[in-house]
């Protein structure tokens, strides 16, 4: 079959389909699939229109960072701490609580901490504060990203029926529901160095570097046997796939989470315990 006349073909097969009202997305997939069967775009094209056909019945809850992978700010750290922390967890916005993460006091731009490392004894958390908008969990995607956009707004906490923080969400965890996974100027290059040193006293390392690799490092004397990456190591040590915060000594360093999804460990911090 000439290609040059089977393209053009499927096409006006699709958008005839399109305009006459097709029965369902699942009719609108299957058009799709046909396409990548006849080469018309690779697999890569279908995952992404797949992704956008399926993103109209996403809700907030689909998408949220949970509230115990939260990252936040309370509202009395000390600068030092709060730049330290930034640099650790590599956001530019956390939000501020009070007592728990059910009080919610606003939001923290990391750029607005720049003017005060010269000067720390200006500091005042409440006077960079910005205010924090407030989505239900079962809120379609499809209109956060709309008020997002509208409102240029890059984050908004996420509450349950009763009030309650559930979680929250950024504008990238958006995008990614239907470009994938999103690597920006800020996330660490598993290409880079394995260890890499954060402050004189706090490593960044990969989750996938070699046990052997950890105790040429270290000094220490971590086996191998059962695992062979400082990742592994971890999840044996907790006994399950641990999320981004969680703390764990193991000898002589204190390893915590600082990325991690549903499948697997990406980067850890440590340092060494006093």
């Amino acid at each position: 079959m000439d290609d040059t006349q089977s393209k053009p073909k499927f096409f006006e097969r699709l958008i005839s389909r399109l305009a006459g009202e097709p029965d369902s997305a699942e009719d609108v997939l299957s058009l799709l699939r046909q396409a990548h069967e006849q080469e018309v775009f690779d697999a890569d094209t279908l995952l992404r229109l797949e992704k956008v056909l399926d993103f109209a019945e996403l809700e907030v809850r689909d998408a949220m960072v949970t509230r115990s992978q939260m990252n936040v700010v309370k509202e009395n750290d000390s600068l030092e701490r709060i730049v330290a922390y930034s640099v650790e967890t590599a956001h530019s916005r956390f939000p501020v609580i009070g007592e728990d993460k059910d009080e919610v006091l606003g939001v923290l731009h990391a750029k607005d901490l720049l003017k005060y490392i010269l000067a720390p004894e200006q500091f005042s958390l409440q006077s960079v504060l910005r205010p924090a908008a407030f989505v239900p969990e079962g809120k379609s995607l499809n209109s956060l990203l709309k008020e997002f956009r509208e409102q240029r707004n890059h984050m908004a906490i996420v509450v349950d029926e009763y009030g309650g923080v559930s979680g929250l969400i950024t504008f990238e965890d958006i995008i990614e529901q239907i470009v994938g996974d999103i690597d920006d100027e800020f996330d660490e290059d598993e290409s880079d160095d394995n260890i890499f040193a954060v402050s004189a006293e706090r490593w960044r390392i990969n989750a996938t570097t070699e046990i052997k690799d950890i105790n040429e490092f270290f000094g220490t004397d971590y086996s191998n046997e059962e695992v062979d990456t400082v990742g592994g190591l971890v999840i044996q040590e907790l006994g399950h796939l641990p999320v981004r915060g969680e703390k764990v000594v193991i000898g002589p360093l204190q390893f915590t989470v600082a990325r991690a999804d549903n499948r697997r460990l990406h980067t850890l911090m440590a340092v060494r315990v006093k």
